[in-house]
């Protein structure tokens, strides 16, 4: 398969575009409403970094991954995380094949876009071996190293209710999710168009809008775009901002905040923040696009102290004061 070029990165700008709205018209005939969740997902897929969903049962996240799957042309393997699911079941294992060598069976994680559902289902071990296999693009079995696809993208699923029986993700392992996407119930008109369709015999006929090839040039070209100085000291000063007792804290980070993100965070602000402008037609982000994916990239990299569960404050409200 060749390499996708763009004749210059204006015209590979004006590609994503109209890309993302044709994408995003497909996507829109199986899943209703549901829009801000569909464009974070195709920030993170475009910036190349992986998403963490999290709503409660039955708002159609598996469904939605799949649809995304499906009209990018990509290869799509779903994993159901439980108590007793071994490393080995979702990296793949070596086997013994009939001339008595050992042979290496690939698992689920070689695919260009991996469901993890219900991560905090499964043991500690387990959730490494997918971190690690996100941050290195590969996985190790029996001491040989074995590459994922390209592009390789995660959406891991948490549900919010039912914490009984879970392992929760630690910070650090958080931190290697670009986003963390809320998904909430779909407003009433939205919920009877749902039930119209998914209860009727029709089936919506999608259609692939991009390649492989073209992803790959976009998440190169969404690297390259040019942003301002102005922006970019935005987005770092709002990361800075989330950390308790140094120069930038805000009163409210200090009183309710014990752990703020890392610069990880700001790299997060600012590729987002580009591929948001993009998307839109900008050739280069704005304040406005930083603040549009802020809370998506910090919700899930600020701790709050007791104090802040007490009086109820979340994550929300401090991102929100910050701005």
């Amino acid at each position: 398969m060749t390499d996708f070029k763009f004749s210059s990165d204006v015209e590979g700008i004006d590609v994503l575009a109209h890309s993302y709205k044709e994408l995003a018209k497909e996507i829109g005939k199986v899943i209703v409403g549901q829009d801000e969740v569909v464009r974070s997902v195709i920030i993170s897929l475009f910036s190349n970094g992986h998403s963490l969903l999290v709503g409660v049962p039955g708002l159609a996240k598996t469904l939605l991954v799949s649809t995304i799957a499906d009209v990018l042309d990509l290869d799509f393997k779903r994993i159901q995380f439980t108590p007793d699911l071994m490393p080995s079941d979702i990296t793949g294992s070596e086997i013994l094949d009939e001339s008595r060598h050992f042979k290496f069976t690939k698992g689920p994680l070689f695919a260009n876009i991996v469901l993890a559902d219900e991560i905090n289902r499964t043991p500690p071990k387990t959730q490494a071996a997918l971190l690690e296999a996100m941050q290195e693009r590969s996985v190790t079995v029996s001491g040989q190293r074995h590459l994922l696809p390209n592009p390789f993208f995660v959406l891991a699923t948490q549900n919010p209710i039912e914490q009984e029986g879970t392992y929760p993700l630690p910070e650090a392992q958080l931190d290697r999710f670009m986003f963390n996407i809320t998904l909430d119930y779909p407003s009433y008109q939205e919920e009877l168009e749902v039930v119209r369709t998914t209860t009727s015999s029709h089936k919506a006929e999608l259609k692939h809008v991009v390649n492989t090839q073209q992803i790959l040039a976009f998440q190169n070209l969404v690297r390259r775009i040019p942003i301002a100085e102005n922006v970019l000291e935005y987005a770092v000063k709002l990361a800075t901002k989330t950390r308790p007792g140094t120069e930038m804290a805000t009163p409210m980070v200090n009183n309710y905040i014990s752990w703020g993100a890392g610069p990880r965070a700001s790299q997060y602000l600012v590729l987002g923040a580009k591929c948001h402008g993009a998307l839109r037609g900008k050739y280069s982000p704005d304040i406005e696009d930083v603040q549009a994916i802020a809370k998506s990239v910090l919700r899930h990299r600020i701790v709050r102290n007791y104090k802040a569960e007490a009086e109820g404050i979340n994550e929300q409200q401090v991102i929100e004061s910050l701005f």
